[in-house]
C-alpha cells in the first residue's frame, strides 16, 4: 500500500481515511437487486404479462443490471486503487474488516438453512408433532423421497472443492514470491474447477426425481445446496477478475487484498460445501434414516 494521506478539508489536517468520490453504483445496485428480487417474484407466482407466463426470464432484466452493477463498481476500485493509489494502510485495514464481516453475515445465512433442515430430520415420529409426522411419515427421508447417494456425485463435488482450496492457496504463495506466471495458472485452474462445479451441480439438479415444492426434504435441499451453489458462481466471478487482473501484474507480494478477499470467500465456501456434504447428503440420507 502507498503513503497517500488525506486532509480534512476544514482544519487542514491529514488523516489516514480515504473519502470516497461520489458514486452512483450504491443506488443503482439497490435498485438492480430490487429488480432481481422483483423477477423472482414473478417467476415463483407464475405472473402472467398479457397472458404470456416468461417463468424465469422475468429474472434476465435484474440479473443484467446486478452483473452490470459488479462490473462498474469493481472498475471504479481498480481505478483507486491502481490509477489514483489512494489506497493506504488504515483504507486496507477497513477492507478486511468490511470483507470478515461480510462473510460473517453469509455464515448466518447457511446457520438458518440448516436450522431448517436439523428441526425438519430429527424427531419425525413423535406423536406430539403431527404436522412434522404428517409431512414425513414418520421417517428421514421422507416416504418416496429417492435421495441422491452421498459418495457418487456429491463426493465428487467434494473433491474438487477441495482441489480448488488447493490451487488458490497455491496462487496465494506464488503472488507472495512474485511468481506471476504461477499466479495466472493457478488462479484459471481454479475458475476451471469452480465452473466444472457448478457443471455438475446443474447435471444432478436435472436428474433428482423431486421438486423444489415436493415435500420439506427438498425444498431444505434445494435452499441449502442451491444457495451455496449460488455463492459457487460469485466466488467464481470474484476468482476471474483476479485472473484478469493477474495479467496485468496489479498484484504484488504486498499489495494484493483483492486477491486476499477472493480467497477468503473461496475458503469459506469450501467449509459450508463439507457442512452440506455431511450433514445433508451422508448424515441426512444414510445415518439419519428412520430416526424417530
Amino acid at each position: 500500500m502507498g503513503d497517500y494521506v488525506e486532509y480534512d478539508i476544514t482544519s487542514g489536517k491529514p488523516h489516514p481515511y480515504h473519502l470516497v468520490n461520489p458514486s452512483p453504483w450504491p443506488f443503482l445496485s439497490a435498485f438492480a437487486g430490487g429488480l432481481l428480487a422483483l423477477g423472482l417474484v414473478f417467476w415463483f407466482h407464475s405472473f402472467e404479462i398479457a397472458g404470456i407466463n416468461l417463468d424465469w426470464a422475468y429474472t434476465i432484466p435484474g440479473l443484467m443490471a446486478v452483473l452490470a452493477c459488479m462490473f462498474f463498481w469493481w472498475k471504479s476500485v481498480l481505478h483507486e486503487t491502481m490509477v489514483e493509489k489512494v489506497h493506504n494502510h488504515t483504507t486496507e485495514h477497513g477492507m478486511k474488516l468490511g470483507m470478515a464481516l461480510f462473510i460473517c453475515s453469509e455464515f448466518m445465512f447457511f446457520v438458518a438453512f440448516f436450522w431448517a433442515f436439523f428441526d425438519a430430520s430429527t424427531m419425525v415420529g413423535q406423536e406430539n408433532t403431527p404436522t412434522k409426522l404428517a409431512f414425513t411419515g414418520g421417517q428421514w427421508p421422507p416416504v418416496g423421497v429417492e435421495v441422491v447417494e452421498a459418495f457418487g456425485l456429491p463426493f465428487l463435488m467434494t473433491m474438487i472443492l477441495l482441489l480448488s482450496g488447493c490451487t488458490v492457496t497455491w496462487a496465494h504463495a506464488a503472488i507472495l514470491e512474485d511468481k506471476k506466471d504461477d499466479t495466472k495458472t493457478a488462479l484459471w485452474l481454479t475458475v476451471a474447477l469452480g465452473v466444472i462445479f457448478l457443471g455438475f451441480q446443474v447435471f444432478e439438479y436435472g436428474h433428482v426425481h423431486y421438486g423444489f415444492a415436493d415435500n420439506i426434504y427438498s425444498s431444505t435441499f434445494f435452499m441449502a445446496t442451491g444457495f451455496h451453489g449460488f455463492h459457487v458462481f460469485v466466488g467464481t466471478i470474484f476468482l476471474a477478475v483476479c485472473a484478469f487482473r493477474a495479467l496485468k501484474h496489479h498484484f504484488t507480494p504486498k499489495n494484493h487484498f483483492g486477491f486476499e478477499a477472493a480467497a477468503w470467500y473461496w475458503h469459506f465456501v469450501d467449509v459450508v460445501w463439507l457442512f452440506l456434504f455431511v450433514a445433508i447428503y451422508f448424515w441426512g440420507n444414510t445415518i439419519g434414516m428412520n430416526l424417530k
